[in-house]
């Protein structure tokens, strides 16, 4: 409280702030708190929007910044911008584009306050999702889930907490995949590991591994990580 009344702010920005404000900080400024989140609100409310819209496949997200309240993500919705999600975008790639789309929307926001322009709409509860908090305990790939899951999977889970795998008893990430085609193999089985790695998934079809990292080695592309490490066909993958 001190801190506020000697800077004793208009407005107040907060942005990937893991904590609920306390009524006193909410109400202190002239224009409140506004909050800059990476999803289209009410989806994915939370600690790990960008990464569970990836990982749950969806086409679709933005940024929007909201008037701050008691709740979780549960303010009034200022203005919003919304952007495709790329084939093979990982979480990180995604989280450098809407870095920039967030910026330009805080200042979009600064300016229509100060304009008096700003119409806050109310947010639909029953529309809401929640994206919570990741850790490793998600990191290992189920190869029986279709190939798309597994793929939505593994670029979801980059830059942390990176999906994992176990080849011939040996652990290793996984940074990147792309769709594959129909292969008919078990779950898990490994139908090319020439120059590419591509893995059999529950449905039928595959995945291709594009970027690897074996225990104590630094991440590479999976054609240079075959180089050194062979793998047959045919084998399962844990």
């Amino acid at each position: 409280l001190d801190t506020l009344k000697e800077l004793n702010p208009d407005l107040i920005v907060v942005v990937a702030y893991g904590k609920i404000l306390p009524s006193y900080v909410l109400d202190y400024p002239k224009y409140g708190c506004i909050n800059n989140h990476a999803s289209i609100l009410p989806k994915y409310r939370g600690a790990a929007p960008i990464q569970w819209s990836v990982i749950n496949g969806e086409k679709e997200t933005g940024v929007t910044t909201m008037q701050l309240d008691a709740g979780l993500d549960t303010g009034d919705i200022l203005l919003v911008k919304k952007t495709d999600i790329l084939e093979n975008e990982t979480s990180g790639e995604l989280f450098d584009r809407l870095k920039v789309l967030g910026a330009e929307l805080l200042l979009e926001t600064i300016d229509a306050i100060l304009a008096g322009t700003l119409n806050p709409v109310k947010q639909d509860d029953s529309q809401s999702t929640y994206a919570s908090m990741l850790n490793k305990s998600i990191s290992p790939v189920d190869w029986s889930k279709p190939a798309q899951a597994v793929h939505n999977h593994i670029r979801g889970l980059e830059p942390w907490p990176v999906a994992t795998a176990v080849i011939n008893g040996k652990p290793v990430k996984v940074f990147g995949s792309r769709m594959g085609k129909a292969c008919g193999k078990a779950a898990g089985e490994v139908v090319n590991a020439e120059k590419e790695l591509e893995i059999c998934c529950g449905d039928g079809n595959s995945v291709v591994i594009t970027q690897i990292q074996a225990e104590g080695k630094k991440k590479m592309p999976a054609a240079d990580f075959l180089r050194g490490f062979k793998i047959e066909k045919g084998t399962l993958l844990e």
